[in-house]
């Protein structure tokens, strides 16, 4: 597996694991020179099953990956029995019930000191589907905020405009827009500046046209000048 995929397949399940939450935990061991798997009880569970109701095996295994996964993970599984170097990863599957589920996997191979071949491939998996969908909410919450908190100043920007102006909605914003293309700058920006330049000693109610093209009229401090003393 290429090292910089090793790496997003390590920051993910990093991520995964730090999203809180317990995630359950499962056993397995894989006998390289006959094939034969041994699943912990969760195991079995994780993938839709009661324990033991099958026979776990590389084909059962592969069967129920995520069609877009299958080949990173079969290829995965290759590198490992022939190598037993450790890995790490996240990927899809599908259980017996027809359910996406989103599963972490730990292993490495144990190498015979005799042939020098990798004997047997033992790690654990875990199931991070709740974990990863809350992790996911949290992002899309916090991405959200973001967008209202920017929006928020665009309209408050918007209103002072309007006020002072006279000005409807779509006209307070094209000044904005125009000014950001000036100054080089998102019309966010834009605003959290002319909003704390009237903060400075204006109360909505004091504020004049003066004011406002004074703040329109002035070029951008660099931000060179504003480190300056």
């Amino acid at each position: 597996m290429a090292q910089d995929t090793k790496d997003e397949n390590d920051h993910g399940l990093v991520a995964a694991l730090l999203a809180g939450g317990a995630q359950p935990v499962a056993r397995y061991t894989l006998d390289v020179p006959t094939g034969r798997w041994w699943w912990s009880d969760e195991l079995f569970e994780m993938h839709g099953f009661a324990p033991h109701e099958v026979v776990p095996t590389t084909q059962l295994m592969l069967a129920h990956k995520h069609p877009d996964d299958v080949t990173r993970v079969a290829g995965i599984l290759a590198d490992v029995t022939r190598t037993g170097t450790p890995f790490s990863g996240i990927h899809r599957i599908i259980d017996a019930a027809g359910r996406t589920r989103i599963l972490g996997v730990v292993g490495q191979g144990d190498v015979d000191p005799v042939t020098g071949e990798v004997a047997q491939v033992t790690g654990y998996f875990m199931d991070l589907t709740d974990s990863q969908e809350a992790f996911a909410q949290a992002h899309a919450t916090q991405a959200v905020s973001a967008s209202a908190a920017r929006r928020a100043t665009i309209e408050q920007a918007k209103g002072a405009l309007m006020v002072v102006y006279g000005l409807d909605d779509e006209e307070a914003f094209e000044i904005l827009r125009h000014h950001s293309s000036i100054t080089n700058e998102p019309v966010r920006d834009l605003a959290a500046r002319f909003l704390a330049s009237i903060a400075g000693g204006h109360d909505g109610a004091s504020l004049t046209r003066e004011d406002v093209d004074h703040f329109f009229e002035t070029p951008r401090p660099s931000p060179r000048a504003s480190q300056v003393g």
